[in-house]
């Protein structure tokens, strides 16, 4: 039980990472289809969430520490300052979501013995986050 806990923290601090950095990032973006594509990401990372606290019952899961928030907000606040194109804005999303990926991959190694349940949810946000950075590559483009 506490292997499923440590797992649904987990799974949860990766989706309210995703969701911190994509309303943070938000108001720098200028192109419409990149907004568009954060709308929906927030949107499915929020539903994970509600997905991983509906899971969770009693168990309270804790939330990114308010010194990790504001290490991220910095981090993205001082990546941008200089530059703010749609082409960077996409690399630096693509890089949370790479991140976010491999945590997925180091979960699903290391609670192998995790309720099905959590992972097929890890699985599922593992994929969902491929799906998404497959997405995101065509805003590297100089055109778009």
């Amino acid at each position: 039980m506490e292997r499923d806990k440590e797992l649904l923290t987990s799974i949860y601090q990766n989706c309210m990472t995703a969701v911190q950095s994509i309303e943070n990032i938000e108001p720098d973006v200028k192109n419409e289809d990149l907004r568009a594509e954060l709308r929906e990401e927030k949107a499915h990372y929020t539903d994970f969430a509600h997905r991983c606290r509906e899971f969770a019952g009693d168990f309270e899961l804790p939330d990114n520490s308010m010194f990790e928030k504001a290490r991220l907000w910095t981090s993205i606040k001082m990546t941008t300052v200089m530059d703010k194109s749609t082409r960077h804005l996409a690399e630096m999303l693509l890089l949370g979501t790479v991140m976010g990926t491999l945590q997925c991959y180091k979960d699903l190694s290391d609670y192998r013995a995790a309720s099905h349940d959590l992972l097929v949810l890890c699985g599922d946000l593992q994929k969902m986050e491929e799906s998404h950075f497959n997405y995101l590559k065509m805003f590297l483009q100089k055109d778009i």
